[in-house]
């Protein structure tokens, strides 16, 4: 599961903004039910497409000082 934390966490900010946006006139309509199905799909693909990976020792960063 931690492989995909960072997809799974942005699709769910996603989502409940969207969500939230859509409930400011207490009710969801079909479109924008649509419009937060995309946003969920929307993070996952781009969150899942960069994977997660370990930070590169502090003396391999270009321009780390310490």
């Amino acid at each position: 599961m931690m492989k995909y934390a960072k997809a799974v966490v942005a699709a769910l900010a996603a989502g409940g903004a969207a969500l939230g946006t859509a409930l400011t006139d207490d009710a969801v309509s079909t479109g924008e039910w649509v419009a937060v199905a995309l946003a969920v799909l929307g993070a996952l693909g781009v969150t899942y497409a960069v994977p997660n990976r370990r930070p590169a020792a502090a003396d391999e960063v270009p321009g780390y000082r310490r």
